[in-house]
C-alpha cells in the first residue's frame, strides 16, 4: 500500500461503482448453500464468494465472528480469505467493531491494520464506547499503514443522532479527515438515516449496511436520504447477493450497477 486509504478507496468506487460485498458465513447460509457447518464449509463458502466478487466489488467486508466461532480453525480460514481478497484486488474492510482503550487497543489495530500482520485489511470497524478519544491510536496507525477505520455511529432509530456519544463521534471524524483529500482515513458506519447537513463536514465515507435486504435501503433510498454526501455513500450488501451461490456474481453486478445509477453525481 503506497497510497492513503481515502485515495484508494476513492480510485475503487470511481472504478467498480459504490458497492461493499458483506462476507457472512453464518451457518444459516452455509445450509443454504448445502455445506456443512464447519471449517470446510466455511472455507468453500468464502472461496466462493471471493472468487464470485473479488474483481468486481469496489470493497469485501468480512465478519469475522462467523469465523472466530470455529478458534484457531476458523482464523485460519480468515486469514487465507483475506490474502486471496488481497490478491484479487478490492479493499477489504474487517468488520470486527473492536473497542477498548491503551495498549488493547494498540494491539487490536496492530492485528488489523499493520502491514506484516496475517489478519491486516484496507480498514476495521471500531466501537466509539469508551469515547472517541479511545480510537486515537488506531487512526494514527491506520495513517502510518495507509489503511483506514469505519466508526460505528448510529445503529438506528430516530433519537440516535441525539446521543452524546453520536455527536462526539461525528465532531471527531471530522476533526481527524480535516484537509484531506479526497477522503481522509475515517469514515463511519450509519445503520440509520441522520438528520440534513450532518455529514456534509465528514470528508469521509459513509459506509450503510444492510442495503438491498427486505427490510434494508434500497439505493433509491439512499439517493433521497444522503442527497449532498452520494459520492461518500457505501452500500453494503450481503444477503441480498449471498442467497444463491450460484448467482453471487450476477447479484452482485445487479445490485452494484443499480447503486451507481442512484448514487452517480456530485
Amino acid at each position: 500500500m503506497t497510497e492513503p486509504f481515502g485515495t484508494r478507496l476513492r480510485a475503487r468506487l470511481d472504478k467498480y461503482g459504490p458497492l461493499c460485498v458483506g462476507l457472512d458465513p453464518s451457518p444459516a447460509l452455509l445450509h443454504a448453500w448445502g455445506l456443512d457447518d464447519s471449517p470446510a464449509g466455511l472455507e468453500r463458502f468464502s472461496r466462493t464468494v471471493a472468487d464470485a466478487v473479488g474483481d468486481v466489488a469496489a470493497v469485501v467486508k468480512p465478519q469475522p465472528a462467523f469465523f472466530e466461532r470455529w478458534g484457531s480453525r476458523g482464523f485460519a480460514v480468515l486469514e487465507s480469505v483475506l490474502a486471496d481478497l488481497r490478491q484479487a484486488g478490492p479493499l477489504v474492510v474487517l468488520d470486527a467493531g473492536r473497542g477498548d482503550t491503551g495498549a488493547t487497543m494498540a494491539a487490536y489495530a496492530e492485528a488489523y491494520l499493520d502491514h506484516g500482520s496475517p489478519l491486516a485489511a484496507d480498514a476495521v470497524t471500531l466501537s466509539p464506547y469508551f469515547g472517541f478519544g479511545a480510537l486515537e491510536g488506531a487512526i494514527t496507525s491506520a495513517v502510518a499503514n495507509d489503511a483506514g477505520v469505519f466508526v460505528l455511529t448510529r445503529a438506528g432509530g430516530p433519537e440516535a443522532f441525539r446521543e452524546p456519544l453520536a455527536a462526539r463521534v461525528l465532531a471527531g471524524v471530522e476533526a481527524a479527515n480535516a484537509g484531506r483529500t479526497p477522503f481522509g482515513p475515517v469514515g463511519v458506519v450509519l445503520g440509520g438515516v441522520p438528520g440534513s447537513g450532518l455529514l456534509d463536514r465528514l470528508n469521509g465515507p459513509v459506509l450503510v449496511p444492510g442495503v438491498g435486504g427486505p427490510r434494508g435501503l434500497s439505493p433509491a433510498d439512499l439517493a433521497r436520504l444522503f442527497p449532498s454526501v452520494r459520492h461518500a455513500v457505501v452500500p453494503a450488501v450481503s444477503g441480498a447477493v449471498l442467497a444463491d451461490p450460484a448467482r453471487v456474481r450476477e447479484l452482485t453486478l445487479r445490485h452494484r450497477d443499480e447503486c451507481a445509477r442512484h448514487l452517480s453525481g456530485p
